[in-house]
């Protein structure tokens, strides 16, 4: 039965609401983080929401798991109002020398190598969560008709800003690091900069909508946000 609480190492406490992906419930989870973050406990540390669950890291000098989980569930009843839908588009240069697998995806679902582009660009995406990278944001909502399974063997190394599918899901690199996911496309822009507050473009429960550029488009765009040529 949900919502449950589990302890997550000694120092947090798991609030889990389910078990699927679904907009409705992530929206409930954001509210409660959000409820969590206004009322500030004293022995608050960190609130991290995910695709079904909030991550809630409590100070072990100032309380116990148990004390801690007292203390949360009052903040359950949060239901969500009425979001913000902030919709952050990225730019997207597709295929060629940005997206070397977009040929692949296309043959593996059927589909033109415009088709894909046409596709994935199409939805607006909600950002579930960030995480595994920083600024590496978790969207919901691709059409399956491109969906296409990860590489076999990952590249050691994917350029900042590469797009990607992988299985159901997709999402960008917004930092250099290695991967598998199978890469169509690539944004100029600088999705992630640490010494920005916040550092990255997009935030949980944002929304995302791919636009497709040239690559005359992309330089232009890269220059002025890295101030080089890569």
């Amino acid at each position: 039965m949900f919502p449950t609480f589990k302890p997550a190492g000694d120092s947090a406490v798991v609030i889990i609401f389910g078990n699927e992906i679904d907009e409705d419930l992530n929206r409930k989870v954001h509210a409660v983080a959000r409820t969590i973050e206004e009322e500030n406990p004293e022995w608050l540390v960190e609130v991290v929401p995910t695709y079904t669950s909030v991550y809630v890291y409590y100070n072990p000098l100032k309380t116990s798991y148990a004390e801690a989980v007292e203390a949360l569930k009052p903040f359950l009843p949060a239901e969500p109002g009425k979001e913000e839908e902030r919709i952050v588009e990225i730019p997207v240069a597709y295929g060629g020398e940005f997206g070397p697998d977009i040929e692949f995806v296309a043959q593996h679902n059927g589909l033109t190598v415009e088709e894909v582009i046409e596709i994935h660009s199409k939805p607006l995406y909600r950002v579930y969560m960030l995480g595994f990278l920083p600024g590496f944001a978790y969207l919901g909502g691709m059409d399956e008709r491109i969906a296409t399974p990860r590489l076999e063997k990952p590249r050691l190394k994917v350029p900042a800003g590469s797009v990607g599918i992988a299985g159901k899901q997709t999402g960008w690199y917004a930092i250099e690091s290695p991967g598998g996911w199978r890469i169509i496309g690539r944004t100029p822009l600088k999705t992630f900069d640490p010494s920005k507050n916040p550092p990255s473009i997009v935030k949980a429960g944002d929304y995302v909508k791919f636009v497709p550029i040239s690559e005359e488009e992309f330089w232009e765009i890269y220059k002025r946000e890295w101030g080089e040529k890569a």
